[in-house]
């Protein structure tokens, strides 16, 4: 099967080819095969995405003069469109990144709901009114920052590129979307749901791209007034490095190492289903993969049988074979990272207590084995770096100070996960654990409502919820004197 989706760069309106006519060859991962071949932006075509966004941004354009309400029912316009190509997007994201259908079905989902979430939200972007000494009116109105960068990662290529496009459009600035070279189809069809909605031209740009070429020419134009990126921590401290040159805004999501923690009264089978899910889905490619388990010593063995045997039972697919819930890694050079973090673990003396290769029974594909170790300590390489992969690292711990002790030992504090029946364990554990995000008996969960982020090098800033809002309009304090 091949692609058959819009290939050029959406542009100022209109469907573009790149100016060097360079073009990005897509992989299946399943396959191995070529699916597609698409219009590679390079930083001229940058230029011009960000000078027709800027353009759209501008005091009085249509975009920025709009009633808040119209805008949101171009939102919500957007959203419907989005809706009539869902079954098309969710097979083009299935076949360009490997997760299954199912997982694909779901990011699509989430997008939509996102911006169905954030068309709420138009009409209720408000100031304060400050008291102030004197006959005077002190009240402040929360504008748009104005142009708005988004360099979406490969792992939920189309999730992620809406949960930051959503709130950047609601509030009412304009955007150049700049998704990964390795997975950037479904980007191209929010051009596509643009044109149906009608939004002005220059609202919404797309431009595929290497980051090395197009990422960094729309990290450094000085026109772009905020920049959203999801990824590494690494390109992220190099985004940083950009901005700072321009002054320029940062919405930082980054990395990961979420602990879960499973005290004994927890519901046992309810924690090894739920930490299976947080490592496996997407094939452990996430940032918030619940990549460490804690288990207290009183249970220890039997949620490692519990979560081993689900390992062993997780069917393998992707792309149109519906019938797998783990697909493969995105690309072979990623599987060989992850088969080199196997390895390492084996070598600092973690033991093997399932998977660890590659499975026999497939042909092609970049599929990995669900792997887990036993015995493994805080201070492995396992337990330390992010793998983004189906690999988890079993932790044991005596008690609650232990446990969180061992989870906060950790340069990265993205989402955390404890599992108890008591409802002060619960409550003591969340508020000492530094993590943006902690989830209760569930994990993971997040919803367009829920602020997502982190602490320490997983990032600064918010995507979601109200303060998605703080990230993407500025404070302007307005003085009146009303005695002259």
């Amino acid at each position: 099967m091949r692609y058959e989706g819009p290939t050029e760069l959406y542009i100022d309106g209109s469907w573009t080819s790149a100016s060097a006519g360079t073009t990005i060859e897509t992989v299946d991962p399943v396959t191995e095969e070529v699916y597609a071949s698409i219009a590679c932006a390079e930083a001229e075509d940058v230029d011009r995405a960000v000078d027709a966004a800027a353009v759209a941004a501008e005091r009085g354009s249509e975009w920025r003069s709009l009633d808040p309400a119209d805008r949101g029912r171009y939102l919500h316009a957007f959203a419907d469109a989005l809706a009539e190509l869902e079954d098309e997007i969710t097979m083009v994201e299935s076949h360009d990144n490997g997760k299954t259908p199912f997982e694909a079905g779901l990011d699509v989902d989430m997008a939509i709901d996102t911006f169905r979430y954030y068309a709420g939200w138009t009409d209720k972007i408000q100031g304060d009114t400050i008291p102030v000494p004197g006959d005077r009116i002190d009240y402040t109105r929360r504008e748009p920052v104005g142009v708005t960068a988004h360099i979406a990662p490969w792992n939920y290529p189309f999730q992620l590129a809406g949960r930051s496009l959503a709130p950047a459009l609601a509030c009412g600035n304009t955007a150049v979307l700049k998704p990964s070279s390795t997975t950037p189809l479904s980007a191209l069809y929010f051009g596509e749901a643009a044109d149906r909605a009608g939004l002005p031209d220059g609202v919404l740009n797309v431009v595929p791209g290497s980051g090395r070429e197009a990422g960094t020419a729309l990290a450094t134009n000085g026109a772009v007034d905020h920049i959203a990126f999801t990824g590494s921590t690494g390109v992220g401290t190099t985004i940083m490095e950009h901005a700072a040159k321009n002054i320029t805004g940062v919405t930082l999501e980054l990395g990961g190492k979420g602990p879960n923690i499973v005290f004994p009264d927890a519901n046992l089978d309810a924690a090894a289903s739920g930490c299976h899910y947080g490592i496996f889905m997407n094939c452990g490619q996430m940032c918030w993969a619940g990549s460490r388990l804690l288990v207290h010593e009183e249970v220890h063995d039997e949620v490692v049988d519990r979560v081993v045997e689900r390992a062993e039972s997780t069917p393998l697919g992707g792309g149109i074979d519906d019938d797998g819930r783990m697909g493969p890694l995105v690309a072979d050079w990623h599987r060989e990272d992850v088969l080199d973090y196997i390895e390492t673990g084996k070598e600092e003396g973690a033991t093997l207590a399932t998977g660890g290769g590659v499975p026999e029974d497939r042909d092609t594909g970049y599929f990995i084995e669900p792997t887990v170790f036993t015995d493994v300590t805080n201070d492995m390489t396992i337990a330390r770096e992010e793998i983004f992969g189906p690999v988890l690292s079993v932790i044991e711990f005596s008690d609650t100070q232990e446990a969180i002790d061992i989870a906060n030992d950790s340069p990265y504090g993205l989402l955390s996960g404890v599992w108890t029946k008591h409802i002060d364990t619960a409550h003591h554990v969340a508020e000492s654990l530094d993590y943006g995000m902690v989830s209760v008996n569930e994990y993971p969960v997040t919803f367009p409502q829920t602020p997502f982020g982190g602490y320490k090098q997983s990032g600064f800033g918010r995507e979601q919820g109200t303060p998605a809002i703080d990230e993407y309009t500025q404070v302007k304090n307005v003085n009146l004197n009303i005695d002259r």
